[in-house]
């Protein structure tokens, strides 16, 4: 009982930092690509080093798992870019309340690359929270709109790698996975900076505050909470941990106000639209859970 509580307590710790992410697109002075590069290159370095204290093989199968892995590294590196550059155009809330939309595109991913059965009332809850964002963006101005469109691209994007994930990770260890996609985004967003003439001396002058918040990012937000959130998947399971990721835009928004104190910037319709947005996917979470328990009785019967 008392080892549960302890990861419970280590899960929901993760969940809050994963919701502070947001809440560093508005404290690094940075734009999202330079934020990004910085947090593959940290994430790619914690990660390679984890891989050596656990004795894990960097070694690959074949060359095709190889390419699979550059192509998703691509997706994760443009998924922050969009997601870090809705929240540099509005506020951490929307840019974390678009990336909640994502566990409903992956309702109708899933079945193409996952080759799993279409379920109607998945898509109906995602009409749902369509008009929830609906709601939320009735009045937006042009930047905001902009913002939204970067945070659904984002949250698209995130759909896309997690799903691809979770077909990779049948046949490769996942921090072997997450090692080479940030090694792979290292390299594609190094190419971008030059090509846009952003990679160069200056990008190394920033404040010690800036310099703290990308070691935060790049090792406990993204190297530590990856390994951690492994482990307590293996001791909770992973439809609770699914279910309570889902509270990270909450944490996100509370953070959000106290910090940022963006409630002075957001009206009362963002936050009936952002509770309607998260009640569904909650919900969306329970009933696939419910549906999964189905399937597996009606199997062994």
């Amino acid at each position: 009982m008392i080892t549960k509580f302890k990861y419970h307590l280590l899960m929901h710790s993760i969940i809050f930092i994963w919701g502070f992410t947001g809440i560093l697109g508005k404290l690094i002075h940075l734009s999202p690509e330079l934020i990004v590069w910085y947090r593959v290159v940290i994430a790619a370095i914690g990660l390679c080093m984890i891989l050596l204290l656990q004795g894990v093989s960097f070694r690959l199968k074949n060359r095709r798992d190889f390419w699979k892995l550059m192509v998703v590294g691509v997706l994760v590196s443009l998924h922050w870019i969009t997601f870090y550059t809705s929240i540099s155009l509005s506020t951490a809330s929307l840019g974390i309340l678009c990336l909640s939309t994502t566990t409903l595109h992956v309702t109708w991913l899933e079945p193409i690359i996952m080759k799993r059965k279409f379920l109607w009332t998945e898509f109906f809850l995602g009409l749902i929270v369509i008009y929830g964002i609906y709601f939320v963006s009735g009045n937006f101005n042009e930047q905001q709109y902009e913002a939204l469109f970067f945070g659904l691209i984002s949250a698209l994007l995130a759909a896309l790698f997690s799903v691809s994930n979770a077909k990779l990770s049948e046949t490769i260890d996942s921090k072997r996975i997450s090692f080479y996609e940030m090694l792979v985004g290292v390299v594609f967003l190094t190419f971008m900076l030059a090509g846009t003439d952003q990679f160069n001396s200056e990008m190394f002058n920033m404040r010690w505050s800036d310099l703290l918040w990308l070691l935060f990012l790049g090792l406990i937000c993204t190297s530590f909470a990856f390994v951690a959130m492994i482990n307590v998947v293996k001791k909770l399971g992973a439809f609770t941990v699914s279910l309570s990721i889902n509270l990270e835009p909450v944490y996100t928004i509370v953070l959000a106000i106290v910090l940022l104190h963006e409630n002075e910037v957001l009206g009362s319709d963002f936050y009936i639209g952002s509770a309607i947005i998260i009640i569904v996917v909650v919900a969306n979470a329970i009933l696939k859970y419910v549906q999964r328990k189905r399937i597996k009785t009606s199997a062994t019967e």
